[in-house]
């Protein structure tokens, strides 16, 4: 006879008490996924490369349209606080320091991923749908593309877009503003 497990789940809250007491260091690379604290991995050159690419491309760009957070965290729900690669965030003068960036405030989340393209695009990309993030770009350095997820269902993105390189895209928010795609691949 086949037992169900019950898995205990963490709120928001409770993930950071556990930081603020010392049971999560703080150099601990986690995240809060639907209650669950996950280990990320550790990041690589080409990743890292490719955050700093799009930071480049951003920064200069949106300046005081948006805020653009580097692997920082958002609040999703109670139960959620993963940490996009890059996000571009509604604009507010006190930059979320008097209360967390939430589903309202994206404007466009960005995962990078290399060793991590299974779970972004099974398990995080399928969260940003279901809280209602209007975009998110899945950067795939092993593929050597983009897939822009549009249109957010409870059961994930309807629209999946594939740009290759010698393409170019531009977020939602700001459709005046084309990324090459060999600008983010490098």
């Amino acid at each position: 006879m086949a037992v169900e497990l019950k898995r205990h789940r963490f709120t928001r809250s409770d993930y950071h008490r556990m930081a603020q007491t010392g049971i999560l260091s703080p150099d601990a690379r986690v995240e809060l996924i639907d209650g669950e604290i996950i280990e990320m991995n550790p990041i690589g050159s080409r990743h890292m490369a490719a955050v700093d690419r799009l930071t480049s491309i951003f920064v200069p760009r949106v300046q005081n349209a948006a805020i653009v957070r580097v692997q920082g965290s958002i609040a999703l729900g109670d139960n959620g606080e993963p940490e996009p690669d890059v996000a571009l965030l509604k604009f507010r003068p006190d930059f979320y320091a008097t209360a967390p960036a939430t589903e309202e405030a994206a404007l466009l989340l960005i995962e990078v991923a290399d060793t991590t393209e299974w779970y972004d695009r099974t398990t995080k990309v399928p969260l940003y749908a279901r809280y209602g993030i209007q975009e998110t770009w899945l950067v795939d350095l092993n593929r050597d593309l983009i897939t822009r997820h549009l249109d957010p269902t409870p059961g994930g993105y309807a629209t999946a877009q594939v740009f290759r390189r010698g393409d170019s895209l531009s977020p939602l928010a700001f459709p005046n503003l084309p990324i090459a795609v060999n600008d983010v691949l490098g």
